[in-house]
């Protein structure tokens, strides 16, 4: 039996969410192993004259702690 344990990160990106998304696994990766799952929970953004200058993505993250 597999034990998961579920992070959440606050990430973001001046390209869109899904690179915002994508960040947020990367940093995760750097102290987190066997991560099996990203869930995007909210999206924002942030607009500036007009336009969207930066994308932010609130993700839980699962990965496993036993197994």
């Amino acid at each position: 039996m597999a034990v998961l344990k579920v992070i959440e990160i606050l990430s973001s990106s001046e390209k869109g969410w899904e690179d915002a998304t994508q960040n947020a696994v990367k940093i995760a990766a750097k102290t987190v192993k066997e991560i099996r799952s990203v869930y995007v929970q909210d999206m924002s953004a942030v607009v500036k004259n007009n336009k969207i200058v930066e994308y932010r993505v609130n993700v839980k993250i699962t990965f496993e702690v036993l197994n």
